[in-house]
């Protein structure tokens, strides 16, 4: 497990989505707390996990590529209450009680993006993060954060268009090397993380 990555900026997320006057959408569910080796901890109000100085808990972010080194880039929903049209590199979200990262993923892939496991067969864990981020005044996220990676044979899709404002092949590397091309984009930090520490030779 690294050192875990705190910081606050004006552009960063929490899940859920905002209905009217209703409580946010997935704010009844449970997640998974953690401590800072990702041992269960029990489980905990979706929404308060998000609210006030929130609580670590388990989560996971996909990178999904294609046979040309691109990696497919999806912007959140407007109606997401944290990091609302940011861009994601895939997909983010946190295994139910029970449920494996690799199982909540290809579900995940699934529901959002119409990505079935027949278009893919190589989905693997590569890396294990802690980090905080505050979004503006909207709450934050608190996550010991799985990698997985995949690499599409198939690269059709059919993304929920309440979880996907868009979707965008770009070319990983030059992404990493050259982000100013990419500064009109803003991305999800859970993602330049999982970037940065995918092209550091020493991640903690």
């Amino acid at each position: 497990m690294s050192t875990p990555d705190t910081g606050r900026d004006s552009s960063e997320d929490v899940e859920g989505t905002v209905t009217g006057g209703t409580e946010p959408e997935g704010s009844r569910e449970q997640v998974v707390a953690v401590d800072s080796e990702d041992r269960e901890q029990g489980l905990v109000d979706r929404l308060d996990a998000h609210t006030g100085e929130g609580v670590r808990h388990r989560a996971f972010t996909v990178l999904v590529y294609d046979e040309e080194g691109r990696i497919l880039l999806a912007r959140r929903s407007p109606e997401k209450r944290l990091w609302d049209t940011h861009w994601d590199g895939t997909v983010a979200s946190h295994p139910a009680p029970g449920q494996s990262q690799v199982d909540a993923t290809r579900q995940r892939l699934e529901e959002e993006l119409g990505i079935t496991p027949d278009q893919y067969d190589d989905l693997r864990e590569t890396d294990v993060f802690e980090y905080k981020r505050f979004y503006l005044d909207e709450g934050l996220e608190y996550e010991v954060c799985t990698v997985l990676e995949l690499t599409l044979s198939d690269i059709s899709t059919d993304p929920d268009p309440a979880e996907v404002a868009g979707l965008l092949w770009v070319s990983y590397e030059d992404l990493y090397e050259h982000p100013k091309r990419y500064r009109q984009l803003r991305l999800c930090p859970w993602f330049e993380i999982a970037m940065r520490r995918d092209h550091t030779d020493d991640p903690s």
